[in-house]
């Protein structure tokens, strides 16, 4: 999709949150473009007249409230692969085209997954733990290929954690908007609304999918009691896709063995959360994507859009803004 650029030089607004660095590739940008830097707090004096903004920031909400400013806005871009953060619905029906940073943490987090797996049935926390009280105890961890893995989402992260926990012998499948077979990644696609029914099947269930209306609480105490009591649950997606309560519950019940969460509702987790104590979850700090020289990938993937935005072409990675998400998730 084309978002239309103006016949004259393009002014790029940088959405930025106070005291983040901005990117590395700013002199680029400034070459191809009129370039303005912003916070939250000042968004809407600089938001009228610009054509382009890229939400470096890529959580805030900040779009929102300068929404009134936003007249000239063509292209909106945020450099997240999810994009629930804008998605307000004077976005949605306006003509603004809206892209995502597509590409850029899929191998990444596929490899977190399998990581996070194989330390689950490794035991390797517990491992850790008997180190650090000096203690030798002789264990039988749990075969990795073999098992089954059932991955929600079946967009670019969720097709390359399918292909990489394939490759060590895991059988997957998948679970999205509808059911089909013969996927080439997944083998069978399930539907995510019958979750429940599907859940069962899982060693490792992962969840992978983007945040939309359809996917709130998506893992609710339903589709928690039909997993395996052995079962782990691994989320790299967004917080919101469980219900964190009825996750709670399962897990100091015994109703599922463990949890490993790169994701949460409320980010920073607060210090007080019962996460941060029990022993069979694992918490990460929203990281899985974030390998060394990510911020640099983004920064380059926003220019080699911005130079398709100046030459008329089509943009990539153009997200359905009514799905939530590209077509082809």
């Amino acid at each position: 999709m084309r978002a239309a650029a103006p016949p004259r030089r393009p002014r790029v607004v940088i959405l930025a949150a106070g005291g983040q660095e901005p990117p590395r590739n700013l002199a680029e940008l400034r070459a191809r473009a009129d370039v303005v830097l912003a916070d939250a707090a000042g968004l809407p004096a600089v938001l009228p007249g610009a054509d382009v903004l890229f939400l470096w920031d890529f959580f805030s909400p900040a779009l929102r409230a300068a929404w009134p400013q936003a007249g000239a806005l063509r292209w909106v871009h945020v450099a997240a692969a999810g994009v629930d953060a804008v998605l307000f619905e004077e976005l949605r029906g306006s003509p603004v085209v809206l892209t995502n940073a597509h590409g850029v943490f899929d191998a990444p987090i596929a490899e977190f997954v399998l990581a996070s797996i194989l330390a689950h049935d490794k035991q390797l926390h517990l491992s850790k733990s008997l180190q650090r009280q000096g203690q030798w105890r002789h264990r039988e961890p749990t075969r990795t290929a073999g098992s089954r893995a059932l991955v929600v989402g079946t967009g670019g992260i969720g097709r390359a954690t399918a292909r990489l926990l394939r490759a060590v012998g895991l059988q997957v499948r998948g679970a999205g908007r509808t059911a089909r077979g013969q996927d080439q990644d997944f083998g069978t696609v399930v539907p995510s609304a019958e979750l429940a029914a599907h859940a069962g099947w899982a060693d490792h269930l992962v969840l992978a999918a983007p945040l939309t209306a359809q996917t709130h609480h998506l893992v609710d105490a339903r589709v928690l009691a039909a997993m395996q009591p052995a079962a782990h649950l691994v989320n790299v997606g967004r917080g919101a896709l469980l219900d964190e309560a009825a996750l709670l519950e399962a897990l100091r019940s015994g109703r599922i063995a463990a949890a490993s969460l790169d994701v949460f509702e409320q980010e920073p987790l607060p210090a007080g959360h019962p996460f941060w104590q029990l022993e069979n979850v694992h918490v990460s700090a929203h990281l899985s994507g974030d390998v060394a020289g990510w911020r640099d990938a983004l920064a380059d993937q926003f220019r080699a859009n911005l130079d398709r935005y100046v030459a008329g072409a089509p943009l990539a990675n153009v997200v359905d803004k009514a799905l939530g998400y590209l077509p082809s998730s």
